[in-house]
């Protein structure tokens, strides 16, 4: 087996156990900020939100950071400081006792993790130009399906030995992805000359975006499809505690739901990162975003969890063919030896939009009710695909859009064999 094949195995197994690792937090913050005093609907959804937004906001602002660093001096080494990291960060919460020290780990587990960016640069930068398309769909499945059983498998921990043993099997899980990085990834990695001290190779390098109206037009996309998709996440274990009545087995009932919508959109990466490549991935950017704006419109109806629970599954399927089409439409625009930047950027808007949207969805719950939620999503996705319209209407284009992704990409000397 090549060897760049070989090491996209691993990277694909480890990214999805440790997207499962992270994600077991999801469906239990909420909860676990009820068990440490918080009863008040508004403070708890302010709380709630603002620690869930303050991960991803700190990921943004450090994401083109690290990625700068990687074109540098390797991607191997971004992937293990976000997986050991997160580990010790999230490991730490099972010892808080005050909102505040929720917030400030989470913060600073912002600042240090970052797989995903880590592991789609590593890939992107490795696997042969033919193979992107297919190898980058691929590893967005091996994310939605993370993030699909990170959120059930968190609830059953949670109700069964409650959420501090959460935070600790997190941190295990995270440990053991870096080893299994650390251990059998191989990365043949020569970096160009860099003048300057480590420090000043850090500041990130926005001219990507700049030199590029259809790189910049992604980037936005990025940022709106992550802005819907985190705006009704957060406070979905309410949304199920209000609709049930009860607090009997939330936690799993929320993972469950949580994590059926991420299991459709796993699959959905899947098939997606195949079809794209004939249909053309502009086409099947438009379709995807349509088909997830009418699924979120009706689970603002939703009166049931189990109603709720197939509206997710809907949206989940349409959802996960978004971002395997912008990863390798991105691909295709990535300057050689700039892909840490250029996915660095891709990160920072993706966590801005994720930063952003469990802050206005906690507003909008606080002020408008829960359904106003998933209407206020359904709006930023009827905006987003009216903005790659209207970006194709302008002569923007988004590179051959029915042939497969080849990004100017660098391969490991064990393509061939």
């Amino acid at each position: 087996m090549p060897i760049w094949k070989r090491s996209f195995y691993v990277i694909w197994f480890a990214e999805l156990i440790a997207i499962a690792g992270f994600n077991t937090t999801t469906p239990i913050i909420p909860l676990f900020l009820r068990d440490l005093g918080i009863t008040d609907a508004g403070s708890l959804n302010f709380w709630n939100g603002l620690s869930q937004s303050a991960s991803a906001l700190a990921l943004a602002l450090f994401a083109p950071i690290w990625g700068s660093i990687a074109d540098g001096y390797g991607r191997k080494p971004m992937i293990l400081r976000a997986m050991f990291g997160g580990a010790v960060l999230i490991s730490l919460m099972a010892l808080t006792t005050e909102p505040w020290q929720v917030f400030a780990l989470r913060t600073l587990q912002g600042c240090v993790t970052g797989t995903v960016a880590a592991a789609t640069v590593f890939v992107a930068s490795s696997v042969p130009k033919e193979e992107a398309g297919y190898r980058l769909g691929l590893l967005q499945m091996a994310i939605f399906l993370g993030s699909s059983v990170g959120p059930l498998f968190g609830g059953i921990v949670a109700d069964s030995a409650g959420p501090r043993m959460n935070f600790l099997a997190t941190g295990a899980i995270l440990a053991f992805a870096g080893f299994l990085v650390l251990r059998y990834v191989r990365e043949d990695f020569t970096p160009s000359p860099r003048p300057g001290s480590i420090l000043r190779n850090a500041v990130p390098d926005l001219s990507p975006a700049f030199r590029n109206p259809a790189l910049a037009a992604l980037l936005l996309v990025t940022f709106t499809v992550q802005f819907a998709s985190a705006i009704a996440v957060p406070i979905l274990p309410l949304v199920v505690l209000h609709m049930a009545g009860t607090e009997t087995n939330v936690g799993t009932r929320s993972g469950l739901i949580i994590g059926a919508g991420s299991l459709a959109a796993a699959l959905s990466a899947a098939a997606v990162g195949r079809i794209a490549a004939r249909a053309g991935y502009g086409r099947t950017l438009v379709g995807c975003i349509a088909g997830a704006f009418l699924f979120y419109v009706f689970q603002g109806f939703a009166r049931t969890p189990s109603q709720l629970l197939g509206l997710r599954i809907g949206a989940g399927i349409f959802l996960g063919g978004t971002m395997p089409s912008v990863n390798a439409l991105i691909a295709r625009l990535c300057d050689p030896g700039k892909q840490g930047a250029t996915y660095g950027l891709s990160s920072s808007v993706s966590s801005a939009g994720m930063a952003l949207g469990p802050a206005v969805g906690a507003v909008v719950a606080t002020w408008a009710g829960y359904p106003f939620v998933f209407f206020t999503a359904s709006a930023i996705l009827l905006g987003t695909g009216l903005i790659v319209v209207r970006a194709s209407s302008h002569g923007i284009t988004f590179g051959s859009d029915s042939a497969p992704a080849e990004p100017a990409t660098r391969t490991e000397s064990g393509d061939a064999g």
